[in-house]
C-alpha cells in the first residue's frame, strides 16, 4: 500500500514539475524492468521517467548530500511548529523554505517525515503537491487553504486506494480458501505478496522456508486462479504482485525472444553467426632502442667529462677520483667490465 501511494505521490510531483509520468512506468523502472513504449515519445519517456526515479530516491532512499538538505528541512518545519498549528506550520515552513529558493525534493521528503512523527502513525507520501501548480496564488493567506486542501485530496485518495487493496486481498484469500488443506501456506503467502509490491519465487520461499519450487508452483496457481499476476514475462527473474498491478504487466516489454516469435531466431542472424571472420593479424611491435643508446651514451659522456675537470682540479679527494689507488682500480675494472 505504502509503494503505490508513493508512485502516486511522485506522479503529482512530477506533473507539477512539468513532467507527466504513468506511475507504473516509474513502477517498471524501480524495478529495474524494460518498458514497452509503442509509439510513444521515447525520449520524452525516459526522460519522464529519469525524473521521477530522482524524487523517488528523494522520498525513499536519499543519499548523503540529500539527507542533508532533508535535516535542513525539517528544522525549519520544526520552528514552524513552535508558532502554529501543526498543519499550518507544515505550510509556512514549505512557503518559507521556497521563498528562500531552496529546491522542492528536500522540502517535500522532510514534510513526509514530519507529518508521521506528528500527526501520523506511519510516514505516509503526502505532500501537497497539487498546491504548486503555476496557476496557483502564492500570498501564504490565499495559498495555505490550497495547500491543506490538497493535502486532504491526497488524504482521501490514500484511503481509496487501502479500501481497494483491503478488498482484492479479501477477495484473494476467499479464493485460495476453497478446497486447500489446513496446513496449506497459501494465506500466509497471499499475505506477503499484499505486502510487498512485487515478489519473486526465491523472495517467497525464503520468507516461508520452503523449496523454491514450490514457492513457484503457488505463485502460478495463484496466476491460474486469477489472484495475482504476472509483470515480467520471462523465464529468470519472474516477479508476481496482486492483480491490482496488472497495469505495470501492460507496461513491461516483453522479452527479445518472445517479440521475435515464441524462441524462433532470425534466420539472417544464423546466417550472420555462421559467416567466418577473417581477420588479419596485428604487425608486431618492434621497438626502436636508437634514441635511447644515443642518450644514455650522452650521459656517461658527459660523466667522463666531469669527472676529469674534478680530477684535475683535485676535487676527488686523497687517491684521486676513488680516494686510494686500490679503490681507483677498482673502478676502472668495474668500468672495463660494463
Amino acid at each position: 500500500m505504502l509503494h503505490r501511494m508513493r508512485l502516486d505521490a511522485v506522479r503529482r510531483q512530477a506533473a507539477v514539475d512539468g513532467y507527466a509520468i504513468d506511475p507504473w512506468h516509474l513502477a517498471a523502472v524501480i524495478e529495474h524492468l524494460p518498458l514497452r513504449l509503442g509509439n510513444a515519445d521515447r525520449g520524452g519517456v525516459f526522460e519522464a521517467a529519469r525524473y521521477a526515479f530522482a524524487q523517488y530516491q528523494w522520498l525513499v532512499a536519499p543519499d548523503f548530500d540529500q539527507e542533508g538538505a532533508v535535516q535542513e528541512a525539517m528544522a525549519v518545519l520544526a520552528r514552524g511548529a513552535l508558532t502554529e498549528s501543526p498543519l499550518l506550520g507544515v505550510a509556512r515552513g514549505l512557503h518559507d523554505w521556497l521563498e528562500a529558493g531552496h529546491a522542492r525534493p528536500a522540502m517535500r521528503t522532510a514534510i513526509v517525515r514530519h507529518l508521521g512523527t506528528t500527526l501520523l502513525r506511519t510516514a505516509l507520501p503526502l505532500t501537497g503537491a497539487a498546491a504548486l501548480q503555476a496557476d496557483v496564488p502564492w500570498g501564504f493567506a490565499a495559498w495555505a487553504p490550497l495547500f491543506l486542501q490538497a493535502l486532504a485530496a491526497e488524504a482521501r485518495d490514500g484511503l481509496r486506494q487501502l479500501g481497494l487493496l483491503e478488498q482484492a486481498w479479501r477477495q484473494a484469500r476467499q479464493i485460495v480458501a476453497t478446497g486447500r488443506r489446513s496446513n496449506s501456506r497459501a494465506p500466509a503467502a497471499l499475505d506477503l505478496i499484499a505486502a510487498a509490491p512485487l515478489i519473486s519465487a526465491g523472495t517467497l520461499a525464503g520468507c516461508l522456508r520452503m523449496a523454491p519450487k514450490n514457492a513457484l508452483a503457488l505463485l502460478d496457481r495463484f496466476a491460474d486462479q486469477g489472484v495475482v499476476v504476472e509483470v515480467t514475462h520471462r523465464s529468470a527473474r519472474r516477479l508476481f504482485g496482486l492483480k491490482g498491478l496488472a497495469p505495470l504487466a501492460e507496461e513491461v516489454a516483453l522479452p527479445r525472444r518472445a517479440r521475435r516469435g515464441g524462441g524462433r531466431i532470425r534466420a539472417s542472424a544464423v546466417e550472420e553467426a555462421s559467416v567466418p571472420a577473417t581477420l588479419s593479424p596485428l604487425a608486431r611491435w618492434q621497438p626502436d632502442y636508437a634514441d635511447l643508446e644515443a642518450a644514455m651514451a650522452a650521459a656517461d659522456q658527459a660523466v667522463r667529462n666531469a669527472g676529469s675537470r674534478l680530477d684535475a682540479l683535485g676535487l676527488w679527494g686523497p687517491g684521486g677520483r676513488g680516494g686510494s689507488a686500490r679503490s681507483r682500480q677498482q673502478g676502472e675494472a668495474a668500468e672495463d667490465r660494463e
